[in-house]
């Protein structure tokens, strides 16, 4: 058992209220400054009651036992990787660059906050997320009259413009954006552009591997029918924590971040390091990361919250959800269970 909860326990009867959780909250959610995050009550209740596993209204030393070896020590010592999306030739300066898009970001603007979270941070892994298609990718606007559309297409083949959506016979039938031909394998518009620095052990990730299959996210295709080598990564490594940046935002930084939080990390944007092709679906994807309990931060604030320095309610908010649903809380409730049942013969003796 921790011996912190006697600390905690301040009436010594052997059990936690939810003044006392709350007390304990005050001092784990602070920023690197150590000025305290505020946190809705009804949240604080939520986590309070994953927590309180057999629903009695009180945390026992059981109980804090699973909180704090599965809670509190991810809330202190993080494990992070920085995830970065697509930093490759053709999308800083090709057709598909972002600067061609409606908003005119300038992809290149990333690369130094990038590098310097790359010198400065003490990442448990660096993965580099890349496209990298076969020529005959169905996602190419000048591929279009390899495959057969769909009579409910939108746009037909003589009418079709570049990042329109259609629809292809299949089988099965897909809805797909067309994209200028970029980040073919093996050429130099699918490198990573060479003012990203690539560390020694970085890792790459390739998504988009595969002809009659389109794939934003970093860990599966659209379809999710193939999985890359991500998430066996991640789990190798036993990840807690996930930070992504890169191009663009509202397409593959989205993407892997809705997968990130779906799988239970908790997710991290870096909005100085990440650009997006249109301001308005920027400004979504920011929303729906927020409202999943990610956070949005800046370069400059990423270091305090892998040293474990700044940490953020919603991230521990977001952890205690996902450890609500977990095969631990049951061996929790056995344990509390059986170590009850052990006193109750111990005062029969």
């Amino acid at each position: 058992m921790d011996p912190s909860f006697d600390c905690y326990d301040k009436d010594g009867d052997g059990k936690l209220n939810f003044d006392d959780f709350c007390f304990i909250c005050t001092a784990l959610f602070k920023n690197d400054a150590g000025e305290n995050y505020l946190v809705d009550e009804e949240k604080l209740e939520r986590m309070f009651n994953v927590f309180d596993v057999n629903k009695d209204g009180f945390i026992d030393r059981y109980e804090f036992d699973f909180c704090w070896k599965n809670w509190i020590e991810v809330l202190f010592h993080p494990i992070s990787v920085l995830i970065i999306a697509d930093v490759q030739n053709d999308i800083i300066s090709g057709e598909i660059a972002v600067t061609n898009s409606a908003g005119k970001p300038n992809g290149h603007e990333i690369i130094r906050p990038i590098n310097q979270l790359i010198d400065t941070v003490d990442f448990r892994a660096i993965f580099y997320a890349m496209d990298w298609h076969p020529s005959d990718h169905i996602s190419f606007f000048d591929n279009l009259p390899l495959r057969e559309l769909h009579a409910t297409s939108p746009s037909t083949c003589e009418t079709a413009q570049l990042y329109d959506e259609v629809i292809f016979t299949g089988p099965p039938m897909k809805k797909q954006q067309l994209w200028p031909r970029h980040c073919v394998q093996n050429t130099s518009g699918a490198e990573l552009h060479p003012d990203l620095r690539f560390i020694e052990n970085g890792v790459k990730i390739y998504k988009g591997i595969h002809s009659e299959v389109e794939s934003y996210s970093a860990f599966w295709d659209n379809d999710r029918l193939c999985d890359t080598t991500l998430y066996t990564e991640l789990r190798q490594r036993d990840v807690t924590d996930v930070y992504i940046c890169g191009l663009a935002y509202e397409c593959c930084v989205k993407e892997t971040a809705m997968d990130a939080l779906n799988l239970g990390y908790r997710t991290i944007l870096i909005d100085d390091c990440i650009r997006g092709r249109d301001p308005h679906s920027t400004h979504v994807t920011k929303q729906s990361v927020l409202e999943q309990n990610g956070v949005i931060v800046n370069s400059n604030q990423v270091k305090g919250m892998v040293e474990g320095r700044d940490r953020r309610p919603e991230l521990a908010y977001s952890l205690a959800l996902r450890l609500r649903t977990s095969s631990a809380v049951d061996l929790c409730v056995q344990s509390s269970v059986c170590n009850k049942d052990d006193n109750v013969d111990d005062d029969i003796i």
